[in-house]
C-alpha cells in the first residue's frame, strides 16, 4: 500500500486557522492581489510583511487537532508507505508528529532570501531590514508560494502520485491548481481516491469514496478503517 494524502486549509480550520472562504476570516480583510502575489510584494512590501507576521502569530498560537494527530498515527503505523502533501503553510502536521511532509506552498515559519534563495527559520516578527544569513542582503520575504509562482517540490509530488495505490484529499476546495489536479492524475494511474471534506469539493466527482463532516471526526474514522 502506498498512500498519498493531500491536505488543504479545511484540516486546520478547527485549530483556528481560517480558510480562504471563511466569512470574516483573516483573508477576507485583504485583497489577495495585494498580499499574496509577487506584484503585491513589489508594490507594498511592508503590507505583505505585516500580513504574514499576523498569520505567523495566528499559527504559533494554534494547536494540532484530532485530524492532524490521526494522520501522524497513520504514518507511524505504516512506515514508508505514507506521503503527506499539504497546501497549508502552517506547521501543524509537523507538530502533530508527521515526518514525511511536503509543503507545496511553502512554510510560514521559514524566511526566504529573494536574492540568493537561502532559507532559514523565520523570526516571530519579520522586518524588511532583516538580512539574509548567507549573503547579507536585506532581501527577506516570506517563504510561501504566491499566486503566479510555481509550487515547491512538484517532481517529488508527481512521482508519489504516479506510484500511489491510494490517494486521499482532506479539507480541500478543489479550486487551486495544480493541487486540484492531483486526484484525477492518481485515479488515471489506478489509485483509489477518497475525499474527506466538510462538504463536496469542486472536483468531488473524481473520488470513488466520499465522506463528509468535520475533519476532526472524518479523518480519525478513516484512519481507523485503514488500520483495522
Amino acid at each position: 500500500m502506498r498512500i498519498v494524502i493531500l491536505t488543504g486549509a479545511g484540516i486546520s480550520a478547527e485549530s483556528g486557522l481560517g480558510t480562504f472562504r471563511d466569512k470574516d476570516g483573516l483573508w477576507t480583510q485583504y485583497d489577495l492581489n495585494e498580499v499574496a502575489t509577487p506584484e503585491g510584494f513589489a508594490k507594498n512590501p511592508q503590507l505583505v510583511t505585516d500580513f504574514y507576521n499576523a498569520r505567523r502569530a495566528n499559527c504559533a498560537s494554534a494547536q494540532p487537532n484530532a485530524a492532524h494527530a490521526a494522520l501522524a498515527r497513520l504514518e507511524a503505523a505504516l512506515p514508508g508507505q505514507v506521503t503527506l502533501v499539504t497546501q497549508n503553510v502552517d506547521d501543524l502536521h509537523q507538530r502533530a508528529g508527521s515526518r514525511n511532509v511536503i509543503q507545496m506552498h511553502g512554510a510560514l515559519m521559514s524566511a526566504l532570501c529573494a536574492g540568493c534563495g537561502h532559507r532559514w527559520p523565520a523570526p516571530p516578527v519579520m522586518a524588511l531590514t532583516d538580512r539574509c544569513p548567507a549573503c547579507g542582503q536585506p532581501r527577506t520575504r516570506p517563504d510561501v508560494v504566491w499566486f503566479g509562482e510555481i509550487p515547491y517540490h512538484m517532481d517529488a509530488i508527481a512521482e508519489a502520485v504516479e506510484t500511489c495505490t491510494h490517494f486521499t484529499a482532506i479539507g480541500t476546495s478543489g479550486q487551486v491548481y495544480p493541487a486540484a489536479g492531483l486526484a484525477a492524475e492518481a485515479r488515471r494511474n489506478g489509485a483509489h481516491c477518497t475525499e474527506l471534506n466538510l462538504e463536496p469539493s469542486e472536483i468531488s466527482r473524481v473520488f470513488q469514496t466520499r465522506r463528509y463532516g468535520p475533519a476532526s471526526q472524518v479523518v480519525p474514522d478513516w484512519v481507523a478503517s485503514l488500520l483495522d
